[in-house]
């Protein structure tokens, strides 16, 4: 794979998180949510950024993890152009190919949200609103892909959960994420053929 080709896989990545997300703002309140399946939902939460609606504390937690984002994307991206002029594994190329789609997909919420949208409590959001939400860096994320393939009680006899409400799978995402543990799950599944190890050179007498 070279540059243009990965270039054009991240646009095609980027746009249909992009649109995937737009839709969802501006035709879902917040919770709201549709069964597609009964293991399968679309519904509309937002978050400040990270895994598991995990939040860096402080006044400036947001704008740090955005542009924590942001050093991170040119890293990737870096190492993506890296690996291609040094003509890297494929399976290494797609994987940070993929990262880096899903990467920039999230930081587009977090750095441009807050501007174009307003607020989704209560209401559909509009884009391009005048009364909008945040600011510059303080986007929230949109997430819609949920996957609860168990809900019910458990059985009694479970120890410590026994007779509580149990659901797997429970995180909702969105495309990007799809796309970064897809990336990270091929690393992880051919890590050798990702990072081969160099032949030892037999050092003759």
């Amino acid at each position: 794979m070279n540059i243009k080709k990965a270039s054009i896989i991240i646009f095609i990545i980027l746009l249909i998180d992009q649109i995937s997300k737009v839709y969802i703002k501006t035709n879902f309140q917040l919770g709201e949510s549709v069964n597609v399946f009964s293991w399968f939902k679309i519904l509309f939460i937002e978050n400040e950024g990270m895994a598991w609606g995990a939040k860096i504390p402080g006044a400036y937690g947001k704008e740090i993890l955005t542009s924590f984002r942001l050093v991170a994307i040119v890293a990737i991206a870096y190492w993506l152009n890296s690996s291609i002029k040094e003509k890297a594994p494929q399976v290494l190329v797609w994987s940070i190919t993929l990262i880096l789609a899903g990467a920039i997909g999230n930081t587009i919420d977090s750095l441009f949200y807050g501007l174009i949208f307003d607020d989704s409590y209560g209401q559909v959001a509009t884009l391009f609103a005048e009364d909008n939400y945040g600011t510059i860096l303080k986007g929230k994320v949109v997430d819609m892909l949920y996957f609860p393939l168990y809900d019910s009680v458990l059985p009694s006899w479970v120890p410590f959960w026994g007779g509580e409400r149990f659901v797997f799978f429970e995180p909702v995402f969105n495309i990007a994420d799809t796309v970064i543990s897809v990336g990270f799950g091929l690393l992880i599944v051919f890590n050798k053929k990702a990072f081969p190890k160099e032949e030892k050179k037999e050092v003759g007498n």
